[in-house]
């Protein structure tokens, strides 16, 4: 779906957010930021004032009522944790009007069947399609990936696709792979600050300003990243290119090996699903 048919979709849909934490606001603050939706035309619900004060001060609408955005939006996110799921439900008085409402599921290790039946009884004529995406979005940059529900059509996913995909990278994946799949778009970005931080601390204790220390991690982070995404080498063989025999750059390597850096991004993928896979049979 280009983007001429998702701002004419937004046009004729209000955007709705059940949940108004950092990963729906990012969703909401880049679909604002790349002129596809107007703040006016944005509605979020939250039982915190805390949560939705920076959506109001934005020119979004704001209400504690959960049924405020099922009766205005035909689009809802719903991004709340998955043990506040039933709460969050339970504050939608049942629906009997007969109006398609996509439902788009942002809750970590909840499936597509279990919130169809969920929502079955409160708003019958709903859809469902599960997305994982993440914060980096609210820049552009974003990284997702999504799967239809059985009640979902194409144009569900087509739509979802095309609001993610203005925002970065979007893939659509099968559902059994939304656990592992989702942990490397949703939590990566954490693990890859981590790495910003750790490599810009090594340059503060090689007597580096802190600041440029910063911007030179975070830029090399990027401009590899692109390699990979640009060139389609494997990012052994671009690790190759930069290590010279008996080098700097294989001595650090070297270094990162002793330390077991590829165990521990292995394990933080493992745990970040576990975890996500044991909150969602709490819910």
């Amino acid at each position: 779906m280009d983007r001429m048919t998702i701002q004419k979709y937004l046009r004729e849909s209000t955007l709705g957010f059940i949940g108004a934490g950092q990963m729906a606001q990012a969703i909401a603050d880049g679909l604002v930021k790349q002129g596809l939706i107007m703040p006016g035309d944005i509605y979020a619900s939250a039982p915190s004032e805390r949560n939705l004060r920076s959506w109001k001060e934005k020119g979004m609408n704001v209400t504690h009522r959960n049924d405020d955005i099922v009766k205005n939006c035909k689009t809802i996110f719903l991004a709340v944790k998955p043990q506040y799921l039933n709460e969050a439900l339970s504050a939608i008085t049942p629906t009997l009007d007969k109006i398609p409402r996509l439902f788009v599921s942002v809750i970590a290790g909840i499936s597509s069947t279990a919130l169809e039946e969920a929502l079955s009884t409160l708003v019958p004529s709903s859809r469902v399609v599960r997305v994982m995406p993440n914060t980096p979005l609210r820049v552009g940059a974003g990284c997702s990936v999504f799967c239809g529900g059985c009640t979902s059509v194409d144009r569900d996913t087509e739509i979802v696709k095309g609001l993610l995909s203005e925002l970065g990278l979007c893939l659509e994946i099968k559902e059994s792979m939304m656990s592992g799949a989702g942990v490397i778009a949703g939590c990566g970005p954490a693990f890859m600050y981590m790495m910003i931080e750790a490599i810009a601390d090594g340059g503060v204790n090689m007597g580096v300003p802190r600041e440029m220390a910063q911007q030179l991690a975070a830029q090399t982070m990027l401009g590899a990243a692109q390699m990979v995404l640009k060139t389609g080498q494997h990012p052994g063989q671009l690790k190759d290119e930069v290590c010279s025999p008996g080098g700097s750059t294989i001595a650090g390597v070297q270094a990162l090996e002793k330390c077991a850096i590829r165990s521990a991004m292995m394990a933080a993928v493992e745990a970040s699903t576990l975890r996500s896979i044991e909150l969602g049979k709490r819910k």
